[in-house]
């Protein structure tokens, strides 16, 4: 099974910090390899077009920004 590459776009604001953790708990629903990591730098941010923070990057792809979504859209996000 690939590992998947999971990071969170934001620079430590509560929805960033919400966003990291459903997306984590989503990753254990799924049962897949996945490593989660944060983005805190704005410079790196903003060259990844990311403009309204969080973002959810899922292997290199933007899959969404701005927002908090339940962890049963970020399920079907990421899998």
């Amino acid at each position: 099974m690939e590992m998947k590459k999971i990071e969170i776009l934001g620079t430590g604001c509560p929805k960033c910090k919400k966003l990291y953790e459903l997306t984590n708990l989503a990753v254990g629903q799924l049962g897949i390899a996945a490593e989660v990591v944060k983005v805190e730098d704005i410079n790196e941010i903003i060259r990844r077009g990311i403009l309204m923070t969080p973002g959810l990057v899922v292997d290199g792809e933007v899959k969404l920004v701005g927002k908090v979504p339940p962890v049963e859209e970020i399920r079907k996000l990421i899998a």
